[in-house]
């Protein structure tokens, strides 16, 4: 008996992230809609589980650097795309922002991302404290959408096993994801460094312990992507994330056309259809020159190597390079990276996604330029002290005192759940917005982006007319991807 007769009998599922994460890994999240109408209607008669369009950096970049309002792409989309549920990823407390928001922001925020048409949200905390997904998961669920529980896969060894990130882990995450009321679970690989064997044996395990639908998210990154998810197929994976194959590899997700071709006359066969995807992939490929200049091209490589050792997420690197040319110390890379792996330890040994990835990154440079802990951000400090949540090894008392002398927000690191140490955001917001908010979409956006999103709405409402507002900058270092 071959291997495909042993596999689960059900057909695979693939989630397509064409629209949001492609973009966001290989062309800085600089797709513009009017390049995803001409072929939303023929994506949307595909099959796919599901799309992903919105959420993750697009909300940023769209306003930062397209000049396209954020609300308005879901609902232009949803004109086009009938049949097929929309997805977006949504980081818990601290939504599509770099911060964690109140809750009445974030319960605001949830109940008009289902108005303009979101059906399926990807819910996710940067230290796996759900205690930061309760008010997105409790307005998903009271507006009758899908709460997709994510845990973020990372290490503390090479594979999986070690002081933290174990199979009892990712089994025991996953059971409070279930137990919180999740209609479905994700693992979100990030940083590319699931490998096969662990992801047959990780997913294996949760089937073992939970009912829910089992998705996998992962990326190129390291080169193993495509190889891991086929092990997760036979392990009984539910649903996959794919991209059609110009949006694909490189540090985003695994391409469609190999795994549909693969699973050809398998009990896992997806039933789609492999020629129609080859031509949406050509229209991709018509557009491309207007993206390219956003393309990596510092290395011929395709895959990053180094995050096998390293585990530092391709976002991550781009942002770390930027902060190095503009101090001038881009040839200290190297060291930053060794300080990334002892400052991530330090703090708890915490995924590298963001916001927690960016706070380490930096805190790692500073570390590096000026000496351990001499500089040490505000960002790093709330982190220090809880606010962002629980880290999932205790910081060494010491280095705690250390870096909390004298802040203003405190010296004893709180334990309580961080969104109860914030104080309501919106009508504050709407007295310093004044003639600005026209909208409570307006009101929303500006309390994510205050600066940026001041800048646009001048723009849209003619009060001011900034001549960079919603211009791409080639001199400018963008958002981070």
């Amino acid at each position: 008996m071959n291997k495909a007769e042993k596999m689960p009998g059900n057909p695979l599922k693939i989630q397509d992230n064409t629209f949001r994460d492609g973009h966001q890994s290989i062309y800085a999240t600089r797709m513009r809609t009017e390049d995803m109408i001409p072929i939303a209607e023929e994506m949307d008669s595909c099959g796919f589980h599901a799309m992903e369009v919105w959420g993750g950096a697009t909300f940023d970049t769209m306003h930062r650097f397209l000049g396209e309002d954020p609300w308005a792409r879901p609902r232009i989309l949803k004109k086009y795309i009938t049949k097929t549920p929309f997805a977006m990823l949504i980081r818990g407390q601290n939504l599509v922002g770099y911060r964690h928001y109140a809750d009445d922001v974030v319960r605001a925020f949830v109940d008009k991302a289902c108005e303009i048409g979101i059906d399926v949200f990807r819910c996710f905390d940067a230290l796996n404290d759900f205690r930061n997904m309760e008010s997105c998961a409790e307005r998903i669920k009271a507006n009758g959408k899908q709460f997709q529980g994510a845990v973020c896969y990372s290490l503390t060894d090479v594979r999986l096993g070690g002081e933290v990130y174990t199979l009892d882990y990712f089994v025991r995450k996953a059971k409070e994801l279930e137990q919180m009321g999740a209609d479905a679970i994700c693992i979100k690989d990030m940083g590319g460094i699931l490998s096969p064997y662990d992801a047959y044996d990780l997913v294996s395990a949760i089937k073992k312990e939970i009912k829910l639908p089992l998705h996998l998210h992962s990326h190129y990154t390291s080169g193993m992507a495509s190889m891991t998810y086929l092990k997760a197929i036979e392990a009984g994976v539910d649903v996959v994330d794919t991209c059609l194959a110009p949006f694909a590899l490189r540090t985003s997700m695994p391409a469609i056309e190999p795994i549909v071709a693969a699973l050809r006359g398998t009990p896992r066969e997806t039933g789609m259809d492999l020629r129609k995807l080859l031509v949406l992939g050509e229209h991709l490929e018509s557009i491309a020159p207007k993206y390219n200049s956003h393309l990596a091209t510092h290395k011929l490589s395709i895959i990053d190597n180094g995050v096998l050792a390293h585990q530092i997420p391709g976002g991550m690197i781009s942002n770390l390079t930027g902060q190095l040319k503009e101090m001038n110390a881009l040839d200290r890379l190297g060291e930053i990276y060794k300080e990334v792996v002892q400052t991530r330890k330090d703090m708890g040994s915490p995924p590298l996604v963001t916001p927690v990835s960016q706070i380490i990154g930096a805190q790692a440079v500073l570390n590096v330029l000026f000496g351990r802990y001499v500089r040490v951000s505000n960002q790093l400090k709330d982190l220090v002290l809880g606010l962002y949540g629980k880290t999932p090894m205790p910081i060494d008392a010491e280095l705690t005192k250390k870096i909390l002398k004298n802040y203003r927000r405190g010296q004893e690191p709180v334990s309580g759940r961080p969104a109860d140490y914030l104080e309501p955001e919106i009508e504050a917001a709407k007295k310093t917005m004044g003639d600005l908010a026209r909208s409570d979409e307006d009101v929303l956006a500006y309390i994510l982006y205050p600066a940026t999103m001041t800048k646009f709405l001048q723009a849209k409402y003619g009060m001011e007319s900034p001549k960079e507002a919603g211009t791409e900058h080639s001199h400018k270092k963008g958002a981070a991807a």
